[in-house]
């Protein structure tokens, strides 16, 4: 094989793919589109805050209305057991109230409410179940007080547990560190994910180009001054290239996109903001029943949950501590080294096969049919990498982490639980030697299918040459 000639081919298709509309744009509107991810679930938490309503209450139980205490988006009034909902319903706003809720009469043979809730536009989820969390804390504590036994609030307090797992990872020195198994989870669909749409994206490019050259005959012409194997190759490691280029601009763009954009909302506003909507939400849930220092009416259950808080307060491991320590725990420097392999060795050893592929057809309609035997691994691959993290070491997994049509994308779902060096060892040595095996015989296909015209191909025809000599 020519270097020389390969190093112009590679050139040539770089600069020709670098060049195109489609690249600028998927390079700069992706970067845009993956910092909208990061970015926009913190705006649509600052600006999905509902507006103050008023809820006027008619309360024929006796037993509901002092469990509804205002807070930041409702306001409770008191419209008397007697007051006529039909009235209000007819005129919301000379009733001075955005919705009315009504409760029944206390059934003392189930001992509970039916309570109905009216308003000119539907309230949103989560005053509506505030609402109706607070109608049964009323209901809880009614049957609890008609049992009559004394104490009995307490009772259930000292029984009811909320014992919390904490998880640690030991490592060869001793140290103990917390490790919590969801940010594993995340890393895990997140490269498993990733790197799917990379091989399949960039492969799919080396046959749509083989396909352009081979319609327009341009082929033609190269294969007169170069081999077709050089042809081939230069043309894949050339789309590579191009891959890891865009790869590398989708990265630091995203970054640049994402400190900017936390620079012009601000960082402590975004966290006062977090904090804020986790107190709005245990407060929505207070109601009478127990005293804790600082708080006022609080149910039994929310006592609980107010009690847990307090203990996190204590010394318990905050959410971000948890998070900051269990990415501590990954080996960052391995999944950048097994990504940059796989990445790799997986897009050289689909994109092989679909230049052999394109180079068989005349136009991409026609490929579907071959597609299917190479495009069934990578799929299977992709699932078995979203369900990984539910059993990373079964022999399932494992087999899928190691067969090269899968490993790709398998192996990298596996290494952030932690997966023996032997293992990705073996995994790349498999990839690499049947990336040899199928880029030889997709050569021997390249060579005789990138001049063949006129015939619709079929897998006998690709078998026939690649016995060819």
């Amino acid at each position: 094989m020519n270097i020389k000639k390969l190093g112009i081919i590679i050139q040539r298709e770089y600069l020709n793919k670098v060049k195109k509309k489609s690249f600028l744009l998927i390079t700069f509107l992706a970067p845009i589109f993956f910092a909208a991810m990061c970015i926009l679930p913190t705006l649509i938490m600052m600006g999905t805050k509902e507006e103050a309503k008023q809820i006027g209450v008619i309360d024929r139980s006796g037993i509901v209305l002092p469990y509804l205490t205002d807070n930041d988006v409702t306001i409770f009034k008191d419209l008397g057991a007697d007051a006529s909902p039909e009235a209000v319903k007819a005129d919301f706003k000379a009733s001075g109230v955005d919705v009315l809720l009504t409760v029944s009469e206390l059934d003392t043979l189930s001992r509970t409410v039916y309570a109905d809730c009216y308003s000119e536009k539907p309230l949103g989820m989560d005053t509506g179940s505030m609402i109706e969390g607070r109608i049964n804390d009323a209901v809880e504590a009614y049957r609890i007080e008609s049992y009559g036994i004394e104490n009995l609030e307490e009772i259930m307090a000292g029984v009811k547990s909320n014992v919390k797992l904490h998880s640690y990872t030991i490592d060869e020195s001793g140290k103990e560190t917390i490790s919590e198994s969801g940010i594993y989870m995340a890393l895990s669909m997140i490269l498993g994910i990733a790197i799917y749409m990379f091989i399949a994206l960039f492969s799919g490019m080396v046959m749509s180009s083989v396909i352009e050259e081979k319609s327009s005959r341009v082929v033609e012409v190269l294969v007169s001054s170069v081999k077709a194997s050089e042809l081939m190759f230069g043309k894949i490691i050339g789309v590579a290239l191009v891959a890891l280029t865009q790869f590398v601009l989708w990265i630091l763009l995203t970054l640049l996109l994402v400190g900017v954009a936390m620079g012009i909302i601000g960082k402590d506003k975004i966290m006062g903001m977090m904090d804020e909507d986790t107190t709005t939400e245990m407060v929505q849930q207070m109601s009478p029943g127990m005293n804790i220092p600082g708080v006022t009416d609080l149910s039994l259950e929310d006592a609980m949950a107010a009690t847990d808080t307090t203990a996190v307060a204590a010394g318990e491991p905050s959410g971000m501590e948890v998070i900051m320590s269990t990415l501590g725990n990954i080996n960052v420097g391995q999944i950048v080294i097994a990504f940059l392999f796989f990445f790799i060795f997986g897009y050289l050893l689909y994109a092989s096969m679909f230049a052999a592929i394109g180079s068989g057809v005349e136009n991409e309609g026609d490929s579907s049919q071959l597609q299917l035997p190479v495009t069934i691994p990578l799929m299977l691959g992709f699932f078995v990498a979203l369900y990984a993290f539910k059993a990373p070491d079964s022999p399932l997994v494992f087999w899928f982490s190691m067969i090269p049509f899968t490993s790709p994308i398998v192996m990298l779902a596996r290494i952030p639980f932690g997966v023996a060096t032997w293992e990705v060892v073996l995994s790349i040595v498999l990839l690499v030697g049947t990336f040899i095996v199928c880029a030889w015989a997709s050569a021997k296909i390249y060579k005789v299918g990138i001049l063949m015209y006129g015939k619709k191909t079929t897998f006998k025809d690709l078998w026939k040459w690649l016995k060819q000599k």
